[in-house]
């Protein structure tokens, strides 16, 4: 079932949005092969199937954010620079409640790649949590004088959570 999408591609079009993971009306149209007013007709006509849990509009602002953060969107986006319509996301409740409404066999084993892309982005974040935890712990285990072993500790973090690095303004600054 994986061989129609890679999982890979799903967890690029998976985004944060208000604290949660989602994905945009017209990246789940696009994987289940309808158009995007078909999809948001279908879940209009089945409203009581998705509390704001499970699917919401974004807000004209979100939308900006999206552009500007993401490359990918900014491209998606490209030939609509005065959208009429906001689009919806739906979280991984949604997503799954999305395969009764639009019900195709496509739809039906899209979803079940989905759903695997959402565990495999909550099973890497565990995996992560816990190793940030346990470097912690060596850490402080560690004596506080040893500054090479502060070093590695310090470069390890660097890998976890890398920092961006602003770029030095040219010009006058004021």
């Amino acid at each position: 079932m994986s061989e129609i999408i890679p999982v890979e591609r799903i967890e690029n079009q998976i985004y944060l949005i208000r604290g949660q993971k989602v994905m945009l009306d017209s990246d789940l149209a696009r994987l289940y092969g309808v158009e995007t007013r078909i999809l948001n007709q279908a879940v209009k006509r089945n409203m009581e199937r998705f509390p704001e849990d499970f699917m919401f509009k974004l807000t004209w602002k979100e939308m900006k954010s999206l552009r500007s953060q993401f490359v990918i969107l900014d491209k998606k986006f490209k030939g609509r620079k005065h959208v009429k319509y906001l689009p919806n996301v739906f979280t991984e409740q949604g997503i799954a409640m999305l395969s009764s409404v639009v019900n195709s066999k496509k739809a039906i084993k899209v979803n079940i790649v989905i759903m695997r892309a959402f565990v495999r982005i909550r099973q890497f974040l565990s995996t992560h949590k816990i190793l940030a935890e346990k470097i912690k712990e060596l850490q402080a285990k560690t004596d506080k004088h040893d500054v090479e072993i502060q070093a590695i500790f310090e470069a390890i973090r660097n890998i976890i959570n890398p920092q961006v690095k602003r770029k030095r303004e040219i010009g006058f600054l004021r």
